[in-house]
């Protein structure tokens, strides 16, 4: 295995980074505890990448802070996470937006302070959603601060490994995520260095994103000589730990098992059964280095982009699909439920229910006689109600003639039997922005595009070309909603933000909340143009689909507001379908 750098002491990023062992103190970072690393220098494997890493170890006190003190007057500190090796990093209060950040402070005469201070306004720049935020980088009264995003409803992938291995579609989606968003940002000149299960979230809806990009390694002296390398053997590192809740190394770490002393590296599928063999191949190539060789003969990849070259020719995992849940029975009586006169069931001694005697019988003349009466009336009902109903048909089928003696059918409201019943609402029951390009626009907020709540929004990003998007811009920009079951799909009404000229929308039948294929080869359901803040469609015929992607392929020119710039935009704040 290539030499991994050591470094003194490895703190929790608040963003940051899980401990190596169980010995470390507990820390709570965007809603989730980690734990931190008392020392690095094990740190032989845990990262899981790049073997060529540097670190450096200051020793310089933390500046003496304290719950309630005020950065540029707006951010106030709430709790310390760390305060370890030079700098410390804080939960706090963005007291003008009212929101909760997460800050990294350390003197501004800490010998990282300007890598720092340069790292932080790179990962700013990228804007890019897959990764947690850097929203300033100030040095200010002798302190260098870095504020960046807080996510209380994420969970670190930390957290989702000790309830053991994930599902193969959910490790899938893990390591699709994360070697796409670590592609786009190497291609912008960006390195982690410290891609660690804890700088890996997995959001409410399903998305992951990485904390930390740049700055994490910044604050700790770590460099690599190369980089791509480095990063995508921590994407190995990481798709083996949820494929086998084990770390590919001899080292324990992250609150997992390493593999046994002396056995090297050995493939996921011969750690633990049913790992999905095309996942476990992908793992062992990312992580191929100077003491492995790549699983089953294949090139190992190097590079993040080469690693989403290979994730994207493999057959695509689907997710299962969901269990079958019966209803609970109705109360029944035990004549109903068929134990009537049997031994009761259940725990305890079996008892056998007392069947209660038929009446006896009626004796002697007056008995015949009672018996002779009650069959006569019984005769008498029936041929009186048959006589009733033969003469309410008749009397039905005069009425519906008219003067010409054509006959029409009407229903119990007297509407005509023959106008179509209106559209029934399909309830939403989860969705996902559809992003083939790998680029999402704004993926979290998806759910408030049906959360019934006219107010909040999913936005595009800002383009200086259009309406249309294609082809200078992208081919499209989307979400796929989950109808829970295959459903007839005749109608949909969309509430837009921005108005003008103008949004196109189609709506597609899909596959899956990540279609497998591309949107020209999907069934269309229906398209609209509009220049308004309305969108309704309608299809010619409705399409049964579980899975229906709202693609936009066209948007008007907006004016700057206050969370975006000026252009070609759209947001969508209400969406309803019926079938």
């Amino acid at each position: 295995m290539a030499e991994r750098s050591t470094a003194a002491v490895d703190v929790a990023d608040n963003s940051g980074d899980n401990p190596l062992t169980a010995k470390a103190d507990k820390a709570t970072t965007d809603g989730v505890t980690e734990s931190i690393d008392t020392a690095d220098a094990a740190e032989q494997g845990v990262n899981g990448g790049g073997g060529d890493r540097k670190a450096t170890e200051p020793s310089i006190a933390t500046p003496e802070l304290h719950s309630g003190h005020k950065l540029a007057r707006r951010y106030r500190l709430e709790e310390c996470v760390t305060r370890l090796d030079g700098f410390s990093s804080w939960r706090a209060v963005d007291e003008k937006l009212r929101r909760a950040v997460g800050v990294h402070l350390l003197p501004a005469d800490h010998p990282r302070a300007r890598s720092v201070l340069a790292a932080a306004r790179s990962s700013a720049l990228l804007g890019d959603p897959r990764f947690v935020q850097v929203l300033d980088a100030v040095e200010e009264n002798d302190l260098v601060y870095v504020v960046h995003e807080w996510l209380p409803d994420a969970t670190e992938l930390t957290a989702l490994l000790a309830l053991g291995p994930l599902e193969a579609h959910d490790a899938y989606q893990m390591v699709t995520q994360v070697s796409q968003a670590m592609a786009a940002a190497h291609r912008e000149g960006l390195a982690h260095l410290r891609l660690t299960p804890s700088a890996v979230l997995r959001t409410s809806t399903g998305q992951y994103r990485i904390r930390g990009l740049a700055v994490a390694a910044a604050l700790r002296g770590i460099s690599s000589d190369t980089p791509q390398r480095s990063d995508t053997e921590a994407i190995g590192a990481l798709l083996y730990a949820v494929l086998t809740q084990r770390w590919p190394y001899e080292s324990d770490a992250y609150g997992l098992h390493g593999l046994p002393k002396g056995v090297g590296l050995i493939a996921p599928d011969q750690v633990r059964a049913g790992v999905h063999r095309g996942l476990s191949e992908l793992a062992m190539r990312a992580l191929v280095n100077d003491g492995a060789t790549a699983s089953r003969q294949e090139p190992p990849c190097t590079t993040p982009d080469e690693l989403v070259k290979a994730i994207g020719e493999m057959p695509r995992i689907r997710p299962p699909e969901p269990a079958f849940t019966a209803p609970p029975e109705y109360q029944r009586t035990t004549y109903q439920q068929g134990t009537y006169g049997r031994p009761a069931t259940g725990p305890g001694p079996s008892v056998t229910q007392a069947v209660t005697p038929p009446p006896p019988p009626l004796q002697g003349r007056t008995g015949k006689a009672l018996k002779w009466a009650v069959s006569a009336l019984l005769i008498a009902a029936l041929g009186l109600g048959s006589w009733q109903l033969a003469d309410a048909l008749l009397q039905h089928d005069k009425g519906s003639s008219n003067e010409t003696g054509n006959t029409r059918t009407t229903d119990q409201n007297g509407d005509d039997g023959d106008k179509p019943k209106a559209p029934l609402p399909l309830a939403i029951q989860g969705a996902q922005e559809y992003a083939p390009d790998g680029l999402p626009q704004d993926a979290d907020d998806v759910g408030k595009t049906y959360d019934g709540n006219t107010s909040t929004y999913w936005r595009t990003k800002s383009y200086d070309d259009g309406p249309d998007l294609a082809p200078s811009v992208k081919a499209g920009v989307g979400i796929v909603y989950d109808l829970g079951s295959a459903k007839d799909v005749s109608t949909a009404s969309i509430l837009l933000r921005y108005g003008g000229d103008h949004t196109t929308i189609t709506l597609y039948a899909a596959d899956s909340l990540s279609p497998s294929a591309s949107v020209g080869s999907m069934k269309r359901i229906a398209t609209v143009q509009t220049s308004g803040t309305k969108a309704a469609l309608k299809a010619s015929t409705p399409v049964k689909s579980r899975y229906v992607l709202l693609w936009i392929t066209a948007m008007p020119d907006s004016p700057k507001d206050e969370y975006s710039r000026a252009g070609h935009k759209q947001a969508i704040t209400d969406v309803k379908f019926a079938g």
